[in-house]
């Protein structure tokens, strides 16, 4: 089992930057694929990016790429969202979760283990 801890949300102006990080413990980090999604009020859970283990692959819902790069750092057991350019439609509760899967997913079915969520702002 592994847990995961999300930080780095925020209250930010459009055109702004944040960064997300989301701390694991438990079993092996590197085990897992590693994902962010995000859930605005009233709207369905989406996936927002994913990196596989060995953080050769990654993969983003077209509404952030260019803004938003996901990394992760398996020595420090920790994943990250860079995300810059933000818009008001970024505002939403950012969740990281793991995925014993091998390979990135975009599928909410894919992820075993979620965090508790950190909340993005963006103000127009």
């Amino acid at each position: 089992q592994v847990q995961l801890v999300e930080s780095g949300g925020g209250l930010v102006q459009a055109g702004g930057s944040l960064r997300l990080s989301c701390a694991a413990s438990g079993r092996t980090f590197s085990s897992y694929a590693m994902g962010w999604f995000r859930q605005a009020p009233g709207k369905e859970r989406e996936f927002v990016a994913a990196i596989n283990r060995s953080s050769t692959r990654t993969y983003y819902v077209d509404s952030v790429k260019g803004r938003f790069t996901i990394s992760r750092d398996n020595a420090k057991n920790m994943a990250y969202l860079q995300m810059n350019s933000l818009k008001p439609e970024d505002t939403a509760v950012y969740y990281c979760a793991a995925s014993l899967t091998a390979q990135a997913s975009g599928a909410y079915e894919a992820y075993h283990y979620w965090g508790q969520g950190t909340q993005v702002t963006v103000s127009s």
